[in-house]
């Protein structure tokens, strides 16, 4: 019969076709890896600027490989007991990471380990919980490096090693844990600025109205204050425009973290000198390549690398995937970034 070679034929001739429809995996996806999930996105707060632009490099990392379904969504109130509601109703539905940024990790601990204890895969970003709620860090900056990058932008802008004066710190929330950990750094590097004297640290609860009026009390108690550490994307915008309305540009400094957009206007008009941060864009990206990973069995304990798309080969140390370093963004260079 000749039939045979004849469906040979076609049956090739599908297959090339195929071939020449597939799309190119995305740098980082992992070969063949069709089974669609489902990673839910989870910042502190929905809304504010920092956390939008995560979701933003989440989306397009989603995007990139194709088998991602992302869903952001978060508490606006930023309370941690709306976060442990969304992290309970996300379990029941089955999804396959819950990414995590822990506003309270004590808060949340019991829901990440009903996730976990669910099958769910559950890591965190941007900020950190207990290692048995999770399986991975997604890690914008060692504490160690946030923590001397902001001391040692606030002793530049004070006139460098010859530093003096009264500083504080105006933090979100005396439970966030990476906040404290930046803290705990930051002590341990202002004795390099001997001039420099800590005498605050104040809560804003993630409330940029709060932090204008812990800002102003700030002033108020301690007349030489001469530098106020804003670490909050919400904070800092706050701090500013306290010193600003009350007429102290360039007699008391602010510097923090924050995302470029949200303190431009500040840096041009000689209130902020210095925003440190990183690229918020590019941690929500390698969130989601960290999550399509974790998935597919490239990340695991013992990994040491991990390839994520346009932002190439990451190093994981421990359980940290990192996305590497701060950056300062100032007058002269704050004009090239747009996040």
């Amino acid at each position: 019969m000749k039939t045979a070679p004849f469906a040979l034929a076609v049956g090739l001739a599908v297959l090339s076709l195929v071939g020449c429809g597939e799309k190119a995996a995305a740098p980082g996806a992992k070969e063949g890896a069709a089974k669609k999930i489902v990673v839910c996105l989870l910042p502190k707060k929905k809304g504010v600027p920092y956390f939008t632009s995560c979701s933003e490099g989440a989306m397009e990392a989603a995007k990139e490989l194709g088998n991602v379904e992302l869903i952001y969504d978060g508490p606006t109130s930023g309370d941690a007991a709306d976060a442990v509601k969304l992290i309970d109703q996300w379990t029941a539905q089955g999804v396959d990471v819950i990414a995590v940024s822990p506003n309270d990790p004590d808060v949340l601990a019991p829901a990440m380990k009903r996730a976990r204890e669910a099958g769910i895969k559950v890591i965190t970003w941007d900020a950190d919980a207990a290692p048995d709620t999770r399986e991975f860090l997604v890690n914008q900056a060692t504490p160690e490096e946030i923590g001397n990058s902001l001391v040692d932008a606030m002793a530049k802008d004070l006139g460098g090693d010859a530093a003096k004066g009264e500083v504080a710190i105006v933090t979100a929330s005396l439970t966030a844990a990476n906040q404290n950990e930046w803290i705990k750094f930051m002590k341990a590097r202002l004795p390099k600025y001997p001039g420099l004297n800590l005498v605050a640290t104040k809560p804003s609860n993630e409330d940029q109205k709060l932090a204008f009026s812990v800002t102003q009390d700030l002033m108020k108690a301690y007349p030489g204050l001469k530098g106020v550490f804003a670490i909050s994307s919400v904070a800092f915008p706050g701090a500013a425009e306290a010193i600003k309305q009350a007429g102290k540009t360039g007699e008391v400094v602010v510097t923090g973290l924050s995302t470029p957009n949200d303190m431009r206007s500040y840096v041009e008009q000689g209130v902020v000198k210095s925003v440190i941060l990183w690229n918020t864009k590019d941690l929500g990206y390698l969130t989601v390549f960290a999550a399509r990973a974790l998935v597919d069995g490239d990340l695991k304990a013992g990994a040491t690398t991990l390839m994520a798309g346009r932002l190439g080969e990451k190093a994981v140390v421990g359980d940290n995937v990192m996305l590497g370093g701060t950056i300062a963004f100032t007058k002269e260079n704050i004009g090239q970034y747009d996040f």
